[in-house]
Parts: structure tokens; sequence; C-alpha cells
């Protein structure tokens, strides 16, 4: 019979402790895999999958992208990417967008746990700040999985187990010292019928629902709403005008645009934005080579490999962007004189 194989654990401020006492309580062998997604500095190494699997009986590694993933093993997202779960008993890692200022976030996480293994899973919320995993854990539950929580009060940061309950209800609440034998014990309840969710996720409908707004701005079908575009002075949002002959736009406080003025304005903001872009690069390329002499003064060979890996890679992404710049022909000229 099936049973909960799939746990999904976030954490953010207070969280290393957290999961190091979490690990300590779990046995070996345990029937399930583990996801963990700690908030953790995009520049910094991580060297939580070794403390876990000091501390406790499982093997705990970064995961790696298209990875299969098997029970007993400890998985957690890598400093700056997201860790997803896929079709087939595989892991997806990526630098998609952050979530709430977060890379990786919970919520992509509890959402992928949700929409590929439905009511195989549990979703944990531990000691953390703000509100990631709240939304994770409302499609969780939708899909028919178990949400835990650690008792607020337990927590040595309380708002993400509390705003997780608040948004989304929990199944249980427990202290830490009762977690790890909680797990064990759900891990082993089996259901009777297999995982997998009819969830729809509503976060995955709105690039359909976007592509189409797209859609209709291309065609002229925005005309008397609001458009896809921003304002170039104040940024906020461009209301299309109701007018058949002529493309123009009006932001909210009043700055209008015909459609050939917005379109240089744009063009004017993009090359500003790409030679910011450089400029930042140069900054990065020549700090991170700072930092590396740093290290090697310290007699830190591993952390100055890793602070001259990143002056490398920033310097070939800003040439790489200053020659897109520089090679880019002239736009056609209209004729009109």
């Amino acid at each position: 019979m099936a049973h909960h194989d799939i746990v999904v654990i976030g954490a953010s401020a207070g969280g290393v402790e957290a999961l190091t006492r979490l690990v300590r309580d779990l046995p070996a062998g345990l029937p399930a895999s583990l996801f963990v997604v700690c908030h953790f500095p995009a520049s910094h190494r991580s060297v939580l999958p070794e403390i876990l699997s000091r501390t406790g009986h499982l093997l705990a590694t970064h995961a790696i992208d298209s990875e299969p993933f098997h029970p007993g093993h400890i998985y957690l997202a890598p400093p700056d990417y997201h860790l997803l779960l896929a079709e087939g008993q595989r892991m997806r890692v990526n630098r998609g967008p952050r979530e709430n200022h977060h890379r990786p976030a919970v919520d992509p996480l509890f959402r992928s746990a949700a929409k590929f293994y439905g009511r195989r899973v549990i979703a944990v919320v531990l000691s953390g700040s703000l509100n990631d995993g709240a939304a994770g854990l409302l499609a969780v539950r939708a899909a028919g999985g178990i949400a835990v929580i650690q008792d607020p009060s337990d927590a040595k940061v309380s708002s993400m187990p509390t705003n997780a309950a608040r948004i989304a209800g929990v199944d249980y609440s427990v202290p830490l010292d009762r977690l790890g034998s909680l797990l064990v014990q759900l891990t082993s309840q089996p259901f009777s019928s297999p995982g997998g969710s009819s969830m729809t996720d509503p976060i995955e409908k709105l690039p359909e629902m976007v592509d189409a707004v797209m859609s209709e701005q291309v065609r002229n079908e925005r005309r008397g709403h609001v458009s896809v575009y921003t304002c170039p002075e104040c940024g906020g949002a461009l209301w299309q005008v109701d007018e058949s002959q002529l493309v123009q736009f009006r932001c909210h406080v009043g700055h209008v645009y015909n459609g050939e003025t917005l379109f240089e304005d744009q063009g004017s903001s993009l090359e500003a934005a790409l030679w910011t872009a450089v400029r930042t690069f140069k900054e990065r390329h020549l700090l991170a080579q700072q930092l590396a002499q740093q290290e090697k003064r310290r007699g830190d060979a591993a952390a100055a490999a890793l602070y001259q890996e990143q002056a490398e890679q920033a310097e070939r992404y800003g040439e790489a962007i200053q020659q897109y710049i520089l090679s880019t022909p002239p736009p056609p000229q209209s004729g009109k004189g």
C-alpha cells in the first residue's frame, strides 16, 4: 500500500538549529525522501549537508538537477537555487525568479511536491521569519498531503510556522523534541489509494493568463484597459487610450505617450539598464578578486578559489553584455523627413 514517502521541509532564521535537532531523531533506513529549503545567503558556501550528515543517521547532500531521489536521503536546495520535485522521482534545481525575495524559497518546493506527489507528501514548516511556506502548505493540504509545523512557542523565530497555521491550517503542531518521532510514525502509515493529485496550482495558471493578455496587447485589443507596459517616468501602469486610430497611453499620474514615443523611451531605458549591468559586473569582478586575494592571505584556498570563479563569471557576463551593446545595429529609419 502507498504511504507518505515525500517529506518537504522549509526553514529560515533559526532553521539550522531546528534541522540539526530534527535529523538527530530520524532513524537510518527511514522509508521516505526528505527535501529541505533553508534560506541562505546566495554568495556563501553552505556546509549544511555536512552538518546534517554528521548529526544524524541519514546522508544529506545538495540536490542536483534532474537527478533521481531515493528514500533514506536528505536533499537540500543549494544557495541561490530553487529546489523543485518533478515526475518520475526526480528533482529540478534552477535559478528561477525569487519568490518573496528568496531563492531558494519554500513555496516552490511545496507546490511542486503537491502537484506531482499529492497525498504522499508531508510538508513541515520550521522556525523562520515572515511567511514563506504558507502558500505552499496550502497547496499540499489541497492535494491531500499532511501539514506539520514546529510549535511556534518552541521555535526560535515563530513567524513562519505561525503564518503557515493561520493561512493554510495544519494537521500537527509539535515541538522539535516530538517532531522526529511524528515523522517516523507518519511515514510508516499507509493509505488506501496511491498518491498523485489533480490539484491545479493557481501560480502555474498565471503564465497562460499573462500570455493571453500580451497577445491581446499585440492585437491592439487592450484599448480602454490597463496595458502590459509601464511608464518610463514614474514606473506606474499605463492604460491604453480607447482610440482605434492612434496607439496612445496614459499612466495614473498623467504622463502621456504616443506608441512611437514610448518605443523610443524604452530603447533609451534598455541601453541604460544594460550599461548599468556592465558596470555592476565589472565591480563584482574586481570585488571578487579582492576577496579572493584576502582569502589567499588567510590561507583558505577553497574560499579563494570560489571567489576567483565568481570573478571570472562576472567578467564573462559583463563582456558579453558590452559586446551586445556595441554590436547592436541602429534602428531602421522611417524615411520621414
